[in-house]
């Protein structure tokens, strides 16, 4: 079991996780660390609510529940891609209408470790040190290396220990994701997380120099095919980080450096929100729109130890990331699951109030039929499938699914079929099947039925590593990123 706390201190007195709540984002409980009352300086943290109450963040008592089910709240419903003013229905694309389609022969795309698609249609390729970007027309994707945070080389004292996602903006922009290390405590500081500022207690310039490190750059496709670094992202909506160019970090107080590692990434296709993106970090989910940030929400929740009155929060790292049909917003760190509702303001993005305010959480809880709460559940991924069905994939335990009894527990069923509990990514389509990628076993799909379900022989591969779903076009695209390369379904 890895459990990771982060430090609650004193302060505001409502809130109950804003977004400098979880101050320690390392793999372990430091007893020590986790219980201290927060950072030099007098800056605010949420006050730490008494167990049960119904602001904590976590699950409320049976018999406080409110009982929001699916239907409740949301935005409105995307449904399908509208047909434009024009009254005709989206075209193809530029893309081979092939049911079935492998880039990595037909293209020479090689096999990646990420894809993604922009809003014109261009194929983004990540590998390591390397952006590709096939074009519509291209015979062969165009390579540019060390670009960004990919400047030097990898390595912990570096501005990355490696890339990891890439997904697709507006036509001819993609975003970028890197890893970094956890920060360190430093003497005097009681967060690991906390970065004094020139001309503050304890700064130093080597422990500043750890905003630069991580995050998320925005590229931009050249007239040559080639790729420039259009920003390392920095630009966020309040005061506090007001021309501080420091890359991803807490959006009401920048003091504190906790999304330093992009684990996962996703692009809303269509309806209210199209184009804002979403991406995972080591520590919550956070919302972009264009090159402004506003991070980040996370389903923690409170561990007390050893009878302690101070609780800490627990935020593991978050790979889970979906959006769902109606432009909710789906996460899942290893222990806990949450389903979002955004507003049409970015700036309302980290406004925690649980059940409540502009972005209240509709459901938010954990598999208690699978493990304990404080047990990690390796969640990979989570979906919702036209019927309203929740499937939430596990790096370990398969694939569950699960229907909200209340916005707080859950009817959890494990689906049975599948060759490997071992999971990767899912997708669900408009046709209302659910794709699903294994680690091992290759793709499989589960039809609308919700119990048939086959293997997808005509994709190569045994690891599936990314799915991104491309409905725009019809027939949709559904690009299947596996251990032997990139092939494209078209139809789903």
């Amino acid at each position: 079991m890895s459990v990771r706390a982060g430090v609650m201190g004193v302060g505001l007195a409502v809130i109950a996780c804003l977004s400098v709540g979880c101050g320690d984002n390392s793999p372990t409980v430091d007893p020590q660390e986790d219980q201290a009352p927060g950072p030099p300086g007098g800056n605010e943290f949420p006050t730490e609510p008494p167990p049960g109450s119904s602001t904590d963040g976590g699950t409320l008592p049976p018999e406080e529940d409110g009982g929001t089910t699916p239907d409740d709240g949301g935005t409105p419903d995307a449904g399908p891609t509208p047909i434009p003013d024009g009254g005709e229905p989206p075209g193809a694309g530029p893309w081979p209408v092939d049911a079935t389609l492998d880039y990595t022969r037909t293209f020479g795309v090689g096999t990646p470790q990420s894809v993604g698609i922009d809003e014109g249609l261009n194929v983004w390729l990540l590998d390591g040190y390397r952006i590709g970007v096939l074009r519509p027309g291209d015979k062969a994707p165009t390579w540019t290396s060390g670009v960004g945070q990919a400047r030097q080389p990898f390595g912990p004292d570096s501005l990355a220990t490696g890339s990891t996602v890439i997904c697709g903006g507006e036509a001819g922009r993609a975003y970028v994701g890197y890893r970094a290390n956890e920060m360190k405590r430093a003497p005097g500081i009681e967060q690991r997380s906390y970065i004094p500022g020139p001309g503050e207690d304890f700064y130093t310039p080597e422990r500043y120099a750890e905003y630069q490190k991580g995050d998320l750059d925005a590229v931009r496709l050249q007239a040559d095919g080639k790729v420039a670094l259009e920003e390392h992202l920095w630009r966020t909506v309040k005061s506090s980080n007001e021309g501080k160019q420091l890359g991803i970090h807490n959006t009401n107080d920048f003091h504190y450096e906790e999304d330093r590692s992009v684990l996962n990434c996703a692009r809303v296709t269509r309806g209210r929100d199209r184009g804002d993106l979403y991406i995972t970090t080591n520590h919550g989910v956070t919302r972009i729109q264009g090159l402004t940030y506003n991070s980040h929400r996370h389903p923690g929740w409170y561990l007390y130890e050893n009878g302690s009155e101070w609780g800490s929060l627990q935020c593991p790292y978050m790979h889970g990331l979906g959006i769902a049909p109606n432009g909710d917003v789906l996460v899942a760190n290893e222990q806990m699951l949450g389903v979002l509702v955004p507003s049409d303001k970015l700036e309302d993005w980290d406004r925690e109030f649980t059940w409540e305010g502009p972005t209240p959480w509709s459901f938010k809880s954990f598999n208690e039929v699978l493990n304990g709460q404080a047990t990690d559940d390796y969640w990979r991924a989570f979906e919702q499938v036209s019927s309203g069905r929740y499937y939430l994939g596990s790096a370990e335990y398969g694939v569950w699914a699960m229907t909200p009894k209340s916005r707080s527990t859950g009817n959890w069923s494990k689906l049975a079929g599948l060759p490997t509990d071992r999971i990767q990514a899912l997708k669900a389509t408009d046709d209302g099947a659910l794709y699903i990628g294994t680690n091992g076993q290759g793709l499989w799909r589960l039809e609308k039925d919700g119990t048939t379900l086959a293997p997808v022989k005509e994709v190569a591969g045994q690891r599936v590593l990314q799915l991104v779903y491309e409905p725009t076009v019809t027939p949709a695209m559904l690009l299947v990123l596996t251990d032997r390369g990139l092939t494209v379904l078209r139809g789903p």
